[in-house]
């Protein structure tokens, strides 16, 4: 199975400089490498200490030269915060540079600071996702970029340099509402999932979105098998893990309820967004403390068995085919990350990496005689 490492970039209260944040974690991220893990991940965050990862193509434009031998992803490029063009543009010149490594995950973002950062309105994020999705994905096939829609009327203009591997089968999109499942599915893409919800909630909505495939696309032809992220702490005392895993995961989770505004409802009556409101009525329900401790326990944190054992039952519910863990974040010291992510390295990774998964496909080489056929 495939085990990518998901790179953390928080700065929770400004305790570091963002220049120790980041030498900090690249770092941790060779060491990851060094270990043996098969991709590097990065998410997309603006304005805040909640990460310092604004431009997660140009991030793993280095990084890709930094290690040639592993995959490359985005968890993920925000489409309605970036001009599309220029969007598609950047997604080819990584894919063409790292040889067809790029593994694209996208998604429609959530952060009303960052969606007023970028002076775009919320209320229509989800058809401008999609909009700029179908403009951008047909153009990464056919190097061709053209729209005429309420977001966008683009000419045709050509991606130069030409894109050089199809992206058929590798591109994802982190979604956690149950009505984004069928656009989703419509669009032909894989889930990344995100975990937000206990996994028999997750497993259902997996399975409505293998439905709504099956009737756009019929049943000879398969879904991408989902990735699955997540947070993760390993320690060999599992009095110990625990300790750490509700320290800091629970620290994480609350930066998520602050980044988001769950606690303030910042979703409320936001169309589109009914089920991020949801979790406001949870947490005014059941309490912080208790939403906290809930998200720590979806997380497979524990001794390397334990570990084992969580990714294990994760991968026999879900059907996933990467699990992509973050090992630094809610102001875990550098070293405490180091520590876990080593044994993770040494006794879990290991393990994993024998477990048969459906592959992640890699990029084909593009026949310029079928993806130009034509010129704008």
């Amino acid at each position: 199975m495939h085990v990518g490492y998901t790179g953390g970039f928080q700065n929770p209260g400004n305790r570091l400089t963002d220049a120790q944040v980041y030498e900090d974690e690249l770092r941790i991220t060779d060491t990851a490498v060094e270990l043996g893990f098969d991709s590097l991940w990065t998410v997309e965050h603006h304005f805040t200490d909640y990460f310092l990862s604004p431009d997660p193509v140009q991030y793993l434009t280095w990084m890709g030269a930094r290690h040639p031998g592993v995959r490359l992803g985005t968890g993920v490029v925000v489409l309605p915060w970036h001009e599309p063009v220029r969007c598609a543009e950047q997604i080819v010149m990584l894919d063409n540079l790292s040889g067809g490594r790029l593994i694209l995950g996208l998604g429609r973002g959530l952060g009303r600071t960052e969606y007023d950062g970028f002076r775009v309105p919320m209320e229509n994020s989800r058809d401008r996702f999609v909009a700029y999705a179908e403009m951008i994905l047909r153009g990464l096939e056919t190097g061709i970029l053209e729209a005429d829609n309420e977001f966008i009327v683009q000419p045709p203009v050509e991606i130069r340099p030409r894109p050089q591997h199809s992206f058929a089968g590798r591109v994802y999109v982190a979604a956690m509402s149950p009505d984004a499942m069928p656009l989703i599915a419509r669009l032909g893409l894989g889930l990344l999932i995100v975990p937000q919800k206990p996994w028999h909630i997750v497993a259902a909505e997996l399975g409505a979105y293998r439905d709504a495939w099956a009737e756009e696309h019929g049943t000879g032809r398969e879904p991408p098998a989902p990735l699955c992220a997540g947070n993760i702490v390993v320690d060999a005392d599992a009095a110990r893990v625990e300790e750490l895993a509700y320290r800091y995961i629970g620290a994480y989770y609350h930066t998520v309820i602050e980044h988001y505004g769950f606690a303030e409802g910042a979703h409320k009556g936001l169309s589109g967004y009914e089920f991020y409101a949801s979790i406001t009525n949870y947490i005014d329900k059941r309490g912080t403390d208790t939403a906290v401790a809930d998200y720590v326990n979806l997380m497979p944190w524990g001794t390397p068995e334990q570990v084992i054992e969580k990714i294990q039952r994760l991968t026999d519910f879900l059907g996933i085919a990467a699990f992509n863990p973050s090992f630094n974040f809610g102001g875990m010291p550098p070293d405490v990350a180091e520590t876990s992510l080593r044994l993770f390295g040494t006794e879990v990774l290991p393990e994993v990496h024998r477990w048969d998964a459906p592959p992640i496909p890699e990029g084909m080489v593009i026949p310029e005689s079928t993806a130009y056929a034509r010129t704008p």
